[in-house]
């Protein structure tokens, strides 16, 4: 048990690239975990712990866990159901993915989750998911006895909605969205310290529920862009989340609970050549039953690789407190399956028994043939570039218009039909001007 704690401060210390004065080789298990609570005691907040439905802030896993957390700029898949409710209008293709988190103290977290976007309306997308944190719920007496077995849950559901306003070929629109999401504190029946027997509906009184909606906005456009491609190589997402109240005291008089853990998010990511993507995340905790109440900043960074289409590897660092994550995971795509696999490493983290691990499925179900569409506008595209060229401009004006009848916001179409037009219209006021009355 102490050298696998070695083994973790260890790494720790070199990613950080912190020696002590006393030298690396001479430091001892002591010395590294009173050197790493000095420096990270600073981001140590005494306001934190005092919100309900915690598990609202454990990540569902996958690509956005690999990524240290820092997914609100990015959101490039069915993760941005979790970080950014605007960025559903910007995915490429409908989704359906199975997660699961092993978290700490034999917890854990289940969720699935399904988005589609539209033929007819492309700028639409709809989704939601269902998610269930569970920890196992054992009561001892004073002999220490176990007189009840059960579980602790909290279970949230959420629907989505967003859409892409104003996109266009060059500018990519902004995408606004939101989610409604209602969750429920399970607390297990306990029993009668005289009887030993278990109280019906006692833990009624104690669990809880839950009202609450985000909001979110993603843009996109190209900013140092050194390889080709239709995609922006820029996101910047802003994010409100778990903005509501929860109410507990079911079963007798219903109260206030505390308050819920809203956050405020800002995150960037860039991607200035093809294969790399870099993301930054500033994540601002809220307290909206007092607002005065003063809550200290997450931050969170994350790199992936891209080796080919279908793997990649992704790293993470988020400090989050007093306690810094390292993440890394690695993904792989198979027959439009795509797999992660992600290891967490904080000073709660257990490799007996494993834990911090999260496992995704996700299965890409196609976008609904608008690839299609746009492979059928590029030609026709390029088709009216040959009439051009031939100095044949009604012929190009006909076949982009066709091209607009597809995609009315394709902005390579109308600029050639202006350009078309303005040539008919000068050859025809030089022949005017050529005529003899």
């Amino acid at each position: 048990m102490r050298k696998k704690h070695f083994l973790k401060s260890l790494f720790l210390l070199t990613i950080l690239g912190f020696f002590s004065n006393k030298g690396l080789n001479a430091l001892s298990y002591s010395d590294l975990i009173t050197d790493l609570s000095d420096i990270f005691y600073s981001f140590v907040d005494k306001n934190e712990g005092q919100t309900s439905f915690r598990s609202l802030l454990i990540p569902f896993g996958g690509r956005s866990e690999s990524l240290g957390g820092a997914y609100t700029g990015l959101c490039d898949d069915i993760n941005f159901l979790q970080y950014n409710a605007g960025a559903g209008a910007v995915q490429k293709e409908s989704q359906i993915a199975l997660f699961h988190n092993m978290w700490i103290a034999d917890s854990k977290m289940e969720t699935i989750a399904a988005t589609t976007r539209f033929k007819n309306i492309p700028h639409l997308s709809l989704g939601g998911f269902v998610s269930c944190f569970y920890l196992p719920f054992t009561e001892y007496n004073i002999f220490g006895d176990r007189v009840a077995a059960s579980y602790y849950s909290e279970t949230l559901a959420a629907i989505n909605f967003s859409y892409n306003f104003l996109a266009g070929y060059d500018f990519k629109g902004f995408s606004l969205g939101g989610n409604l999401k209602t969750a429920w504190r399970g607390m297990p029946n306990y029993t009668d310290n005289n009887t030993n027997e278990v109280i019906n509906n006692s833990g009624l009184a104690q669990s809880g529920l839950a009202f609450m909606g985000d909001l979110g906005l993603l843009l996109q456009f190209n900013f140092l862009k050194f390889y080709y491609s239709r995609d922006p190589n820029v996101r910047i997402g802003f994010s409100a989340q778990n903005l509501g109240v929860s109410l507990t005291g079911w079963g007798q008089q219903v109260v206030l609970d505390d308050p819920l853990p809203s956050l405020l998010s800002a995150g960037i990511s860039v991607k200035f050549v093809k294969p790399v993507t870099l993301s930054l995340e500033f994540q601002q905790p809220i307290n909206l039953q007092n607002l005065s109440t003063y809550l200290k900043p997450y931050i969170a960074s994350g790199i992936s690789l891209e080796f080919t289409n279908f793997l990649s590897v992704l790293g993470g660092f988020a400090i989050k407190g007093g306690n810094p994550r390292f993440s890394v995971g690695f993904e792989f795509e198979v027959a439009k399956v795509r797999f992660n696999f992600n290891y967490t490493l904080d000073f709660t983290s257990s490799f007996s028994p494993l834990n911090k691990l999260s496992l995704s499925l996700k299965l890409k179900l196609g976008d609904k043939g608008r690839s299609i569409i746009d492979k059928q506008v590029d030609e026709y595209y390029q088709q009216g570039l040959i009439y051009y060229a031939e100095a044949d401009y009604q012929a190009a004006i006909d076949v982009w218009k066709e091209a607009l009848k597809l995609n009315k916001r394709f902005d390579p179409a109308k600029l050639g039909i202006q350009s078309a037009q303005y040539q008919i219209d000068m050859f025809q006021l030089i022949k005017e001007s050529l005529r003899l009355d």
